[in-house]
């Protein structure tokens, strides 16, 4: 038998079988649980409801319910929030945390929903270059800019409103009776300068 080269003797490797209950890795405190099965950690409830009309019905109840806050504290917060959205879809999401307090983050509608809500119709024109769905007044126009500034690639309110009005394009919906594109012209003429300026 060859020499290892390191020691005189082979000693015997015993290997030991553990079983697995035996040995458990601990989690860190952001995986334990609390007394009641409650996480440590931020519950997160993110959904969709219909602006200063949400109840605690669903989807909103049966993902709250069970975090043991106050369902009626955070729908009230929320219809306070959404107040200016009625009658479109707003996202919500709810942050909750170990000592059940809860941070409510309201997002703004799609541009189009708002151009809609603001035009008085239902929805965008089936063929958007042939027939018009409605009219957005220029003020209208640059209400949803501003709302929409913060999640929008522009960086100042008059791109926002070309956005805005670009928007309208594809739902068929005129500005201050022009067509959209002619709105863009003018904007880009500094036609509206006035009413864009903070």
């Amino acid at each position: 038998m060859a020499s290892c080269g390191f020691c005189l003797n082979h000693p015997t490797i015993t290997f030991i079988t553990l079983p697995i209950n035996s040995y458990r890795p601990k989690l860190g405190p952001l995986c334990t649980e609390g007394r009641h099965g409650a996480k440590t950690m931020a519950e997160v409830v993110e959904v969709l409801v219909p602006g200063g009309k949400a109840t605690a019905g669903p989807p909103l109840g049966p993902s709250l319910g069970p975090l043991g806050i106050n369902v009626k504290a955070v729908v009230d917060e929320i219809n306070k929030k959404t107040a200016s959205f009625n009658g479109m879809q707003v996202p919500v999401k709810i942050e909750v945390d170990a000592k059940k307090n809860f941070t409510l983050t309201v997002g703004i509608p799609p541009t189009t929903a708002l151009i809609k809500k603001e035009a008085g119709i239902e929805k965008g024109s089936a063929e958007p270059n042939a027939k018009v769905a409605g009219n957005l007044p220029f003020e209208a126009a640059v209400r949803i800019a501003n709302m929409k500034l913060e999640g929008m690639l522009s960086y100042e309110l008059k791109t926002a409103v070309r956005e805005v009005v670009g928007t309208c394009v594809s739902v068929g919906v005129t500005v201050d009776g022009k067509k959209p594109k002619e709105v863009l012209k003018l904007i880009a003429e500094g036609k509206y300068d006035s009413q864009l300026a903070k």
